[in-house]
């Protein structure tokens, strides 16, 4: 698989990403378990949401 994060995009998901998983753990809205998403990319390397955009 084609990495398409740079090194600060993925720093920021993961920080991102465990902020927001943290607020939901902690009785925040459901939405926030989203910041599993951020977090799987980055660890990936890669986000289906731009390799759409940029085809």
């Amino acid at each position: 698989m084609i990495k398409n994060i740079k090194t600060w995009d993925r720093i920021f998901r993961v920080i991102a990403g465990i902020i927001l998983l943290g607020w939901g753990v902690a009785g925040g809205p459901w939405w926030a378990y989203l910041g599993a998403i951020l977090i799987s990319t980055a660890a990936w390397g890669f986000c289906p949401l731009y390799w759409i955009v940029r085809r």
